[in-house]
C-alpha cells in the first residue's frame, strides 16, 4: 500500500505550508529587531560586502583572505549575538525556524524520507486521524489520580511510573505493555500519553484499535487484488517504531485473528519492536479466547500493568450532566 499522488501532494504542501509560515515569522523577527538596534542591521548588511572585498582580494592573489574573511565574520556573528543577548533575546532568535530541524522541513533527509514525512504517510495510509484527536486530550499534562483510591491507586500510579520509563528508555531497550483490567480505568489513556511522547520525538507510532486492525488485514487478505498493499501493510505494522492495539478481545475472534496476532507479536519481536496492548479482559480470559503461543508471548515478554477501579468515563460523564 502506498501513497496515491493526491496524498503524496498534500504532504508535500503542508512542507511548502510551514516552511513559507516560518520565513514569514523569521522575516517579522527580522524587521523587529532592525527596529530596535540599528547596529544589528548594519552587522547584517556588511558580511555581503565584507564577504565580496575579501573575494575580490582573494582573486587578486592574497593568499590571506580567506583567513581574514573568516575571522571578520566570526567577530561580525559574535557581535551580533551580544546586541541580541543584551536586548533581552535568545542568541538564536534570528535564525532560521524549522518545524522539523531533522530535515529543515523538506521532508527528506539526503534521499531518505525523514520520521516526520513518515508519519504523516503512516496516519494517511491507515486513517489514524483519530489518534491526533486522541493525544490532545489524553497527555501526561492532563493525568489526574482524582478518580482512584486505595488499592485502584497504587496500580494506577505503578502504571504511570512504568509508562513514564517505558517512554524514557525507548530508544535504550526493547520493552512491551500488557494495559489490562475493568473498563474506564485510564488504559488507552496511559497508551495516548505514551503515544504523544513518542511522536513529539520522531518515533513512528500505529494505532489501530482491534476490531480496526483485523478488518484491514481480512480486507487484504481475502482481496487478490490486494497482494502488494497486504504485504506493505504488513511491513510497516511488523517493523513500527511502536504498535498500540487498543481494546483487544473486542474484534470477533476466530482462528483467523488468532494466527493474525501471534504473527504480528511474533514478528516484532524478533525484530525487537515494542507494542503495546490495552483490554478489558483478564488474564484468564486471555488464555481461553487466544491460543497458548500468543497468551505466553504476551506474558513472557511484556510488563503487565492491571488497572482497576470506577469507569472514570461513565464518572465524568454523570458529573458533567449534574
Amino acid at each position: 500500500m502506498a501513497l496515491t499522488k493526491t496524498q503524496y501532494d498534500a504532504i508535500r504542501r503542508r512542507y511548502e505550508d510551514k516552511q513559507s509560515r516560518n520565513m514569514r515569522l523569521l522575516n517579522q523577527r527580522r524587521q523587529q529587531i532592525y527596529a530596535l538596534l540599528p547596529e544589528y542591521e548594519q552587522l547584517d548588511a556588511a558580511v555581503g560586502s565584507t564577504s565580496l572585498a575579501h573575494a575580490r582580494l582573494l582573486l587578486e592573489g592574497n593568499e590571506e583572505a580567506l583567513d581574514g574573511l573568516r575571522q571578520e565574520l566570526a567577530q561580525n556573528a559574535a557581535r551580533r549575538r551580544a546586541l541580541l543577548t543584551q536586548a533581552g533575546y535568545p542568541q538564536d532568535y534570528l535564525e532560521p525556524l524549522y518545524d522539523c530541524p531533522d530535515c529543515r522541513d523538506t521532508g527528506y533527509i539526503g534521499s531518505e524520507k525523514c520520521h516526520c514525512f513518515r508519519q504523516q504517510e503512516i496516519t494517511l495510509l491507515y486513517e489514524q486521524s483519530g489518534i491526533q484527536d486522541m493525544i490532545s486530550r489524553e497527555n501526561f499534562d492532563s493525568l489526574s489520580t482524582a478518580y482512584y483510591e486505595g488499592e485502584d491507586l497504587q496500580r494506577f500510579d505503578n502504571a504511570v511510573a512504568i509508562s513514564h520509563k517505558f517512554v524514557d528508555d525507548f530508544k535504550k531497550s526493547y520493552q512491551n505493555l500488557l494495559f489490562y483490567g475493568t473498563v474506564g480505568t485510564g488504559k488507552s489513556f496511559l497508551s495516548g500519553c505514551i503515544a504523544r511522547e513518542l511522536l513529539s520525538q520522531g518515533q513512528a507510532v500505529i494505532y489501530f484499535s482491534a476490531c480496526g486492525l483485523f478488518e484491514t488485514l481480512a480486507r487484504y487478505s481475502f482481496d487478490a487484488r490486494a497482494k502488494d498493499s497486504l504485504y506493505n501493510f504488513c511491513r510497516d505494522i511488523y517493523t513500527g517504531d511502536l504498535v498500540i492495539i487498543d481494546d483487544l478481545g473486542t474484534e470477533m475472534t476466530n482462528n483467523f485473528v488468532t494466527s493474525q496476532l501471534f504473527s504480528l507479536l511474533n514478528e516484532r519481536h524478533l525484530r525487537q519492536k515494542a507494542t503495546i496492548i490495552s483490554t478489558n479482559l483478564s488474564l484468564e480470559e486471555m488464555r481461553d479466547r487466544y491460543s497458548d503461543r500468543i497468551f505466553s508471548r504476551i506474558t513472557s515478554n511484556y510488563s503487565l500493568c492491571k488497572l482497576t477501579g470506577p469507569d472514570i468515563r461513565l464518572y465524568k460523564k454523570r458529573f458533567s450532566g449534574k
